[in-house]
């Protein structure tokens, strides 16, 4: 690949023109002392305020280190950042929120850390996440759901700020569908995995994009596309339902048996119709969601769709 850089850095871009421009002046000037070949690629998820904007104009004052992608919609973070990985030359991918509560100062321990391991991915993890209390219970959740569906290791923390190799970038890449997660793509590669003590730091201005819909979505994309565990608990509930249900009527018969004049109870009836008329709904429901994610892969439903490129060329640190 020509124009070979050694450090890529990936920025998804979501309605954060208020504090864009300072991270990435902030960030170039890390870079600057760090002495090495780099590039900054800016992806724009479709934002609603000036993002776009922010990014043409730092393309043009860094024309030689800036590589924009507009997206002509909103596809979501994992989206986004996978049209970075597309565009990234670097021998190791740094990716980074736009939002400023990564640190730049960090991004070279991180760069370093994945040299020195050698490790294929180092993931950031924080004391104290400076997020509401909503944030944070969605991150532990996703985290327990990653261990429970994906097989991470326990004490590792799925960070979006992260390192990963060209190796690692390489065989993320090779996915095509529409529903990328990526953490769930590195687990499935690789284990040589390090782990980074940083600082989260207060979001600068705006609010963070992940609303409760968009959190839900992502944990539908980690468990049905990367793992088949939920069909293996939709079976173990089928069958232990049906055991419930076996044992259920063995009672039912007894009881009569026994005792000829007690009435058959209405209401346990309709709760064991109830209870296992909801199980085979939830069954059912997991299987479309399996099905539906086939429908739409085989549809070739885009990853994203990038409206213009803007790239400068590549130079060295100076």
């Amino acid at each position: 690949m020509e124009n070979r850089v050694n450090v890529s850095i990936v920025i998804p871009v979501y309605n954060s023109q208020h504090c864009l421009a300072d991270l990435v002046e902030e960030l170039t000037k890390v870079l600057e002392k760090y002495k090495k070949i780099y590039e900054i690629i800016l992806v724009n998820d479709g934002s609603h305020d000036n993002s776009s904007g922010v990014c043409c104009e730092l393309v043009e004052k860094y024309s030689s280190l800036i590589t924009f992608l507009s997206l002509s919609k909103n596809f979501g973070e994992h989206n986004a950042v996978m049209a970075g990985l597309n565009y990234a030359n670097g021998d190791y991918v740094v990716i980074m929120d736009d939002d400023f509560q990564n640190s730049p100062e960090d991004v070279p321990l991180l760069i370093e850390k994945a040299i020195t391991g050698p490790y294929d991915i180092v993931y950031t993890f924080y004391k104290k996440k400076q997020h509401n209390c909503f944030r944070n219970a969605g991150s532990w959740f996703n985290n327990w759901i990653a261990t429970l569906m994906l097989n991470k290791p326990g004490n590792l923390y799925l960070s979006s700020f992260k390192c990963l190799s060209r190796f690692v970038v390489q065989e993320i890449i090779k996915y095509k569908g529409p529903f990328p997660y990526i953490d769930g793509l590195a687990l499935r590669c690789t284990r040589n995995i390090g782990k980074l003590e940083v600082q989260h730091k207060k979001r600068k201005k705006g609010q963070s994009g992940y609303t409760f819909k968009k959190l839900i979505r992502l944990w539908f994309n980690m468990f049905i596309n990367f793992s088949i565990k939920p069909l293996r608990i939709s079976f173990c509930l089928g069958l232990l339902f049906s055991c419930l249900g076996i044992i259920i009527s063995i009672v039912v018969i007894v009881e009569k048996l026994l005792y000829p004049e007690t009435p058959l109870g209405w209401s346990s009836l309709v709760i064991a119709v109830m209870v296992f008329s909801g199980v085979q709904l939830l069954i059912l429901g997991v299987l479309g969601e399996y099905v539906g994610h086939l429908l739409l892969s085989s549809n070739e439903t885009p990853q994203f769709v990038i409206r213009k490129v803007y790239k400068g060329e590549f130079k060295s640190a100076r």
